[in-house]
């Protein structure tokens, strides 16, 4: 049954009476884990499910939580909330780590939750990346969250859609948790050095204003990440020092791109590069690609793409670009990283800037789908084969016309089968190179409309004079 009054938060005055949360062993705990909120309102960011009057908030207050999954990046709280419920709702939290333990350990901490039921506490089994128990092994949850044994808290980085099974995601809720802004980082700094009892505000550190800003931007979003280079700087300047904008950035030391190569992020980054490509924006195309570069990306992942959309968006309204990007990629094969990345940027700069059309798509979807309805539709007579004379005797090729016969190198006939007359699958676009091609096709259709192309059962019957109709040169036309 839900609670109708939630349980207090920790105070300074509780930990003071031997509460078990401020041991001396949390005492050593790294600041992250000590400056860990011990209350709702100590949580910064977020607000989108925490607000006053949220639903997730409603939940937790009213004790009426049920199984769900926290989908966030590192450091914005999924471990917090957490335990956080189990606070809130007076239940045993039970932190399982999905890394290190397998479906044994599973079963043991069910039966535990069993008899912690029969004496009447429930049970938080806390999951942490909970998206590498494959789909089989998720399968271990289901009956006893369906029987209310456990309320399933699962924490994960990747997208519960592509790594939870669909029985045991129909069985939770999804909160999605952002990373934490620049501001609600340096929420959390000025906190931890302010703070005496979990913090480091006995050491009466100073922070200039460049460092802190150093910290909160480049914490990219990640609470953890911020406080573990707070202590790290805390620690070298000791104490009364100030930590200076060079300490900071030693204390941070490198960066790593966000970036997984198979996840989520890997997929996303190659949407946003893609899409900044077709959208002629070199700018975001370069700065995508960098962004997987950076992230360790196979350079031929990035180039495989770039071919891709080549033919797709550009195709023959530029037909360089597909050769200029096959070329980028050999030169890489020969030059290697780093000298590889210049015809890589150089290839992403002419894509993104050359004139795009997506009719050779289209033509290819089209054709495809007539194929698709027609698929028994028989070769016209005339364009069949006729390598022997009973091929010949039965009406293979006759009628055909050699296009070369003529100085314009066009005779106008049919090559579509009967059912298909007419159909057009290719419609150049009207950019680039495809205005030349749509002024060719313009002329070669004006003179097909001049002279009939009726097909008859026994081949194309057609008389059509050696001297062909009166015709303009195309050359001419397309001037």
């Amino acid at each position: 049954m839900p609670k109708k009054h939630r349980r207090a938060p920790l105070t300074s005055a509780t930990r003071d009476e031997g509460d078990s949360f401020w041991s001396a062993r949390e005492s050593a705990q790294p600041l992250a884990a000590r400056m860990r909120p011990t209350s709702l309102e100590e949580i910064v960011g977020q607000q989108h499910l925490l607000a006053p009057g949220k639903v997730l908030r409603e939940a937790i207050e009213k004790g009426s939580v049920s199984s769900m999954v926290f989908w966030g990046p590192p450091g914005s709280g999924k471990t917090t909330l957490g335990r956080l419920i189990a606070q809130y709702t007076e239940r045993e939290f039970v932190p399982f780590s999905a890394v290190t333990e397998g479906v044994p350990r599973v079963r043991e901490l069910i039966g535990e939750a069993e008899q912690r039921l029969q004496m009447g506490r429930q049970t938080i089994l806390f999951v942490d990346e909970i998206h590498r128990f494959n789909k089989a092994q998720q399968d271990a949850f289901l009956p006893h969250v369906e029987s209310g044994t456990i309320t399933l808290v699962g924490a994960t980085t990747e997208n519960p859609s592509f790594e939870l099974n669909n029985a045991l995601l129909s069985r939770m809720r999804v909160f999605v948790l952002n990373p934490l802004s620049s501001e609600a980082i340096g929420e959390v700094v000025d906190r931890a050095l302010a703070e005496t009892d979990r913090g480091l505000g006995k050491l009466a550190l100073k922070i200039d204003d460049d460092a802190r800003e150093i910290i909160t931007r480049e914490a990219d979003g990640d609470a953890r990440r911020a406080l573990t280079v707070l202590e790290a700087a805390a620690e070298f300047v000791g104490e009364k020092g100030t930590i200076t904008a060079s300490v900071a950035r030693d204390a941070m030391q490198k960066r790593y791109a966000h970036h997984d190569k198979s996840g989520e992020a890997h997929f996303n980054l190659l949407s946003a590069y893609h899409k900044s490509l077709r959208g002629s924006d070199p700018q975001g195309a370069l700065y995508w690609m960098a962004r997987m570069i950076e992230g360790g990306e196979d350079p031929m992942t990035i180039f495989r793409r770039s071919i891709a959309m080549a033919a797709e968006d550009i195709g023959l309204a530029d037909p360089q670009a597909l050769q200029l990007a096959v070329a980028a990629r050999d030169a890489f094969h020969m030059l290697g990283a780093p000298e590889g990345y210049l015809p890589l940027a150089q290839m992403v700069i002419y894509l993104a800037t050359a004139p795009k059309s997506n009719a050779s798509y289209m033509g290819l979807t089209a054709a495809l789908e007539a194929a698709r309805v027609t698929p028994a539709a028989q070769v016209p007579m005339h364009i069949r084969n006729a390598p022997t004379r009973l091929m010949k005797d039965l009406g293979y090729h006759e009628g055909y016309q050699y296009a070369h016969s003529v100085p314009e190198a066009y005779i106008p006939q049919e090559y579509l089968p009967d059912e298909l007359r007419g159909s057009v699958f290719y419609q150049p676009g009207p950019f680039g190179f495809e205005k030349e091609v749509a002024k060719r096709l313009a002329w070669w259709a004006d003179l097909k409309a001049k002279v009939s192309t009726q097909a008859s059962p026994r081949g194309d019957k057609t008389e059509v004079n050696n001297e062909s109709p009166a015709r303009d040169s195309p050359d001419e036309e397309m001037k």
